[in-house]
């Protein structure tokens, strides 16, 4: 079937496009947390940067598409979320996926979809990740991310996770351990999968006369694990890792 095929006229011929590419742009979104959890094999890297470069391809002509037909300040149906999804895309500390910064792009989004939740929700997720604030980060996320988003901020979690540890250990006072069920809490995260985290990074856990968990502070060795992290499960959002 082709969209000439189509009698129904033009109205229905942009909603077949934008239902085309919109589809498109969930399976990149889907393919690229799918291909990330199976880093380990080796020919996954090349086809996880191929699956990037179409869904920011796909993402331009689904953007021009929405433009191409706008009528006044009306917002397309998934059109908030979709731009959320290009904002999160920025996660990471070189992320600049079409080639200009941010900021340009901001300028040119309609002001509905800016003031929309799904963008507020973003650009939040952004500044918490860019400022190393990691409770605002998974808190909002636990409680905001929907199923798209989640795919693609899922491999940044590991990368905070290091930098709230390393917070935690370098500036926290020597003779007061932290409870790693508080810091699980914090960072939205099983305490067991935390306590094999912070072995990962090469810090030791002890347990005190109670039986509960902590993590010493001011230790010495701190290591970001080469590659990519262990996955780990996160609380409140474990229906989205199946």
């Amino acid at each position: 079937m082709t969209l000439s095929s189509i009698g129904q006229g033009p109205y229905t011929k942009i909603l077949l496009c934008k239902t085309l590419y919109e589809g498109m742009v969930k399976f990149h979104v889907v393919s690229h947390y799918k291909l990330w959890c199976s880093m380990s094999d080796p020919n996954t890297a090349s086809m996880h940067h191929l699956n990037m470069e179409q869904l920011t391809k796909t993402l331009t002509s689904l953007f021009n598409l929405y433009e191409a037909n706008r009528n006044s300040n009306h917002v397309h149906e998934n059109e908030a979320e979709f731009h959320s999804l290009y904002v999160l895309l920025h996660l990471g500390s070189y992320s600049q996926p079409m080639g200009e910064p941010l900021s340009l792009w901001l300028r040119r989004v309609s002001t509905p979809v800016l003031k929309s939740k799904e963008m507020c929700f973003a650009r939040r997720i952004l500044r918490s990740f860019r400022l190393g604030n990691s409770k605002d980060f998974f808190c909002t996320t636990a409680a905001q991310a929907s199923y798209l988003q989640f795919c693609i901020m899922m491999p940044y979690f590991n990368e905070v996770h290091a930098l709230a540890l390393s917070c935690i250990n370098f500036g926290g006072y020597k003779l007061h351990p932290y409870p790693l069920l508080d810091l699980s809490k914090h960072l939205v995260i099983k305490e067991s999968d935390l306590e094999s985290f912070c072995n990962s990074c090469g810090l030791e856990t002890c347990t005190d006369e109670s039986g509960n968990k902590l993590l010493p502070t001011k230790q010495t060795i701190f290591n970001r694990p080469k590659g990519r992290f262990q996955s780990y499960s996160f609380l409140g959002l474990q229906e989205y890792e199946r």
